[in-house]
Parts: C-alpha cells; sequence; structure tokens
C-alpha cells in the first residue's frame, strides 16, 4: 500500500467496529500513527492490538462518550499525551434511531444529534490547536440521508444534514490554518449495525436482495470503500479539495426511480 500517511497522526472515533475500524486500518496500513476512539472499550482495546500485531506499535486506544462534552475535554487532554500533534481527524462514530416520525422524542432527537454533530464540532474545536502549521485534513462521515429521505429516519437525516454544514463552514473557518475539511456521504455499508437492522426485519434474505438491487453496481458496499474515500480526503491526493462531499454509494442515489 501507499505509504502517503508516514508520520501523520489520526485520529478516528467509533473506530470499534465497522467503517471506523475499516478507516483506522486503512490509514494505519498507510504508515500512520492511529489514535482509536470509541466508547466500546473492550471493542477499541481488541481493535488497536489487532492493528498492532501486524507489524509495529503505531496504534493505541482511548475510550470516550462523545455525547458528554466533558469527556471530549478529557479525550482531548488524553490525545494530547499520546502525540504531540493531529494531522487527521475522521469524525467517524455515530448512532441511528429508526422511527416513524410520532414516535420521535425531543430525548432521542437530542441523542442522536449530540454524537453525529455536536460531538464532531467540540472535537475538532478541541483539537485545532495540535494541527501543526503546515495545516492537515478533517473527514467528516455523513451519509445520503444528508440530502435524501429515507422512511423513519428524520434524527439520523437531520443529523447527517448538519453535518454537512458543518463540513462546509469548518472549511471556511479553517482554511487559513490549511486545515482542509470535507466528508464522505456512504450509502448502505455492510457494518455490524447494518446486520443488527437486516436481523431485525421480517424476511431478512429478501431485504439483502432487494438493497442489492438498488445499487447500480449490483451490491451493497463494505467498510473498506469508505475506508479508502476517506484516506483520499485525508491525503495529498486531495491537497486542493475542501468543503466537498465523497458519494461513496455505488450509484444507489442517481436514480430517478428504483
Amino acid at each position: 500500500m501507499n505509504k502517503a500517511f508516514v508520520g501523520k497522526v489520526a485520529v478516528v472515533t467509533g473506530a470499534a467496529r465497522g467503517i471506523g475500524r475499516a478507516i483506522a486500518e486503512h490509514l494505519y496500513a498507510a504508515g500512520a500513527r492511529v489514535l482509536l476512539v470509541d466508547r466500546n472499550a473492550d471493542g477499541v482495546v481488541r481493535a488497536a492490538q489487532s492493528m498492532r500485531a501486524l507489524d509495529g506499535s503505531n496504534a493505541d486506544s482511548l475510550v470516550a462518550d462523545l455525547a458528554d462534552p466533558a469527556s471530549i475535554n478529557v479525550l482531548a487532554g488524553q490525545i494530547g499525551t499520546f502525540a504531540t500533534k493531529v494531522d487527521v481527524l475522521v469524525n467517524n462514530a455515530g448512532i441511528e434511531l429508526d422511527l416513524p416520525f410520532e414516535q420521535v422524542s425531543s430525548a432521542l432527537f437530542d441523542q442522536v444529534i449530540a454524537i453525529n454533530l455536536r460531538a464532531p464540532m467540540l472535537l475538532a474545536q478541541a483539537l485545532v490547536s495540535l494541527f501543526p502549521p503546515t495545516g492537515g485534513a478533517i473527514v467528516n462521515v455523513s451519509s445520503i440521508h444528508a440530502d435524501h429521505a429515507f422512511p423513519n429516519a428524520i434524527p439520523y437525516a437531520c443529523s447527517k444534514a448538519g453535518l454537512m454544514a458543518l463540513t462546509r463552514n469548518l472549511a471556511l473557518e479553517l482554511a487559513p490554518r490549511q486545515i482542509r475539511v470535507n466528508a464522505v456521504c456512504p450509502g448502505y455499508i455492510d457494518t455490524p449495525m447494518w446486520e443488527e437492522w437486516l436481523r431485525s426485519s421480517a424476511d431478512p434474505e429478501a431485504l439483502a436482495r432487494e438493497t442489492e438491487a438498488l445499487h447500480p453496481l449490483g451490491r451493497r458496499g463494505q467498510p473498506q470503500d469508505v475506508a479508502s474515500a476517506v484516506a483520499y480526503l485525508a491525503g495529498p491526493q486531495s491537497a486542493w479539495v475542501t468543503g466537498t462531499c465523497l458519494v461513496v454509494d455505488g450509484g444507489l442515489t442517481i436514480r430517478t426511480h428504483p
């Protein structure tokens, strides 16, 4: 693999499994020192250990509840003890609650917004002073929900649309510091969260076939598909790209009708 991230320090949230773990592994394989963050203590420790077992020690795990602003401040201090700088921040941690509009309480709405939208803003704010004078990159993991409507997804969709607005505004605010800010917008990706949702359906096999057929490329995405896009936006090949979103959905959203 191209070692584009040798000498770089990358912080990846939601890194215990799924897309976040794939992103951390991709950046690690490209030479980065990776700090994996998750609220799942056992999972994030195992993820970092599996990476260190490959060829070195440049992967560390940190536990934080990103729904709690105080925990984010503590996390920022911990990151500062692990590394003298941060070159890449990947805001991947997120939750999804699928509920009909009538069942969305203010508490549930606030919970989704806190993790999916407020935490990326606060974490960027807390870590910006650790970025070197030469700049760096922030990549936010948004979703095709940001500008496409799906049933029972109002809190999640609002959080991901807000994350796109945050991406554009942070890109403008941080440009003088040469910190680029972009987002990826994945479609259906085979993750543990997806598998849980699939198993909860009345006919998982039928739903799996149906969602595959929605994609012109004939399959759902894999976490590595998103990881590759994140690495591009975080790396030197996108040095003049900021404030934009890279859609990674196998062509799902280019259709006029299913």
